[in-house]
């Protein structure tokens, strides 16, 4: 049972490396199915943030030669929601936590690959230029 999660571990970090190849591999594969590419855009985006969190996270990690990374970019997602369904609540009156999750998450996407580039460059300039 072990060699299973095992397995799986590799998976991940194979495919968080370079979280731009799951994205493509998505995309023309659920638009090729569908057909529909806007969806396809949007499934792609939603499973590549899983790879970019826990990419950006051991970059942190790596970097600042900390542990907080996962639980810095948790932090920043649960007071992001926070503050988007309070918005919400105070805007219509009532909340929809599916809506505001899946916005959540996917401005998760886009402040991650942000995250993801300059920890990238920060990653290899520290290795560089470090003995």
């Amino acid at each position: 049972m072990g060699w299973i999660w095992d397995s799986i571990k590799h998976v991940y970090a194979l495919l968080a490396v370079i979280p731009v190849v799951p994205f493509l591999l998505v995309y023309f594969g659920y638009a090729a199915v569908s057909g529909d590419r806007k969806k396809a855009f949007r499934l792609a985006m939603d499973v590549t943030t899983a790879l970019l969190i826990g990419c950006v996270a051991v970059l942190f990690n790596d970097i600042f030669d900390s542990g907080f990374g996962l639980y810095g970019i948790l932090l920043i997602l649960l007071l992001g929601g926070g503050l988007l369904g309070n918005m919400q609540y105070r805007s219509k009156g009532n909340l929809d936590l599916r809506r505001v999750s899946r916005a959540i998450w996917r401005l998760g996407f886009f402040l991650m690959s942000v995250c993801y580039v300059i920890l990238m460059f920060v990653g290899i300039g520290k290795s560089l230029f470090t003995a």
